[in-house]
């Protein structure tokens, strides 16, 4: 045989040639218990936590979701000095549509019967003067009031501050109402209109559930113990499931969630696809770093006065953002996601020779006995003969 046959030969000898490893079998309780639990807990991972907890049976799809809202309800405020007003949705609801969120103005600073005019700018170290070089004409700070004019006037009859070309008077909004105007607020109701689908399972879903009537509509208001389908809600309810106080809360306003979890289950045995409802502040209202509590914003209604100067109120409102927050994730079964799952779970049940192996080496009385024969049989030539354990032990 040439040298280059017999290296050919050599060559289809470790391509094709196949390998089995021994098998040492080891007649030990104490092993074989170990052994044992070691797959009992790798079966029960398997079973009990992919397949019941995380359900790796399941193909899942994300939730697509509409929101609208409707809020009803009246308050009246008797504020010293004015008369008594009452308001409704389209006064305190701004902006009166919203999609995933709605806001309820429930205090605020009314400046009224401003005009575009002349009028001297509040005392700040950028504003306050001692003659007109102090004030620069047409220079306007966006932290300021407006523009100014280049004079320096009086303010009070012992400071003087630089004139602007504002609407005046200015707006004076540090003397907020240590009480919610609007505490009639807590007893408005919103009702949450959610529709929901699941396209991959050609699902839909409403949170008006089917046995919900026009008649179940006028009467009902959520309530997790006795009504928990209702939705309608009223607003100190939602605040107070929050773990706030309405009355609190709205004096300087805050941000609300309500949160809508459509996690379903589309199995045939089990075929559960409700809404669950929880609520949560989402804005700081901790006095340790908290510089702007709240929420508010400006607004202004426009006049015309008999002899036809343009003349505006303008509001300051404080009040509650809720936010319709809808999330949630369907599950049905699907063999491809069972087989890639399963089989990598499984996979796991490889690692417990090695476990054995190591418990085995380790902690047994006789590790130094088990180590030298399973050396020997790792060292062993192929075709060499099985060494003999005695009685109590044996090859496969």
């Amino acid at each position: 045989m040439s040298k280059t046959e017999g290296c050919c030969q050599g060559c289809m000898h470790y391509v094709f040639d196949y390998e089995t490893p021994k098998t040492l079998v080891i007649p030990s309780i104490k092993l074989g218990c170990a052994f044992r639990f070691t797959q009992f807990l790798v079966v029960l991972y398997v079973v009990g936590y992919v397949c019941v907890v995380q359900k790796a049976y399941q193909d899942t799809d994300s939730v697509i979701s509409s929101v609208t809202t409707k809020v009803k309800g009246f308050a009246l405020t008797n504020t010293s000095g004015m008369d008594p007003q009452l308001w409704d949705v389209a006064d305190y609801v701004i902006p009166p549509q919203g999609g995933h969120s709605f806001f309820v103005m429930t205090n605020m600073v009314v400046t009224p019967e401003q005009i575009q005019s002349r009028c001297p700018e509040f005392p700040s170290p950028s504003t306050t003067c001692v003659d007109d070089c102090d004030c620069i004409e047409g220079h306007s700070d966006p932290r300021g009031s407006g523009v100014q004019t280049g004079l320096c006037v009086n303010y009070s009859s012992t400071v003087l501050t630089c004139e602007v070309f504002s609407w005046c008077p200015l707006e004076l909004d540090t003397q907020l109402p240590e009480h919610a105007l609007l505490a009639m607020a807590e007893n408005f109701t919103v009702l949450i209109k959610n529709s929901i689908t699941y396209p991959k399972f050609n699902v839909h879903r409403r949170n008006i559930l089917p046995h919900i009537n026009s008649s179940y509509l006028k009467r009902c208001q959520f309530n997790r113990l006795t009504d928990p389908d209702c939705p309608i809600f009223r607003l100190k309810d939602i605040v107070s499931e929050a773990g706030e106080e309405f009355q609190d809360m709205a004096v300087k306003g805050g941000i609300l969630g309500i949160i809508i979890d459509w996690s379903c289950d589309l199995d045939w045995w089990a075929r559960k696809c409700y809404p669950k409802y929880s609520f949560r502040r989402l804005d700081n209202k901790h006095q340790v770093n908290n510089v702007a509590p709240g929420y508010n914003f400006r607004f202004a209604k426009y006049y015309k006065t008999p002899d036809g100067e343009e003349t505006r109120t303008l509001i300051k409102a404080y009040g509650i953002r809720f936010d319709v927050i809808v999330f949630g994730t369907a599950g049905k079964f699907g063999i491809v996601p069972t087989i890639v799952n399963l089989g990598a779970a499984l996979s796991f049940l490889s690692l417990v020779p090695m476990v054995s192996d190591w418990f085995m080496l380790t902690c047994t009385k006789k590790r130094d006995l088990y180590n030298r024969y399973k050396s020997t049989y790792l060292n062993e030539d192929a075709e060499a003969e099985p060494i003999s354990m005695g009685t109590s032990y044996g090859t496969q």
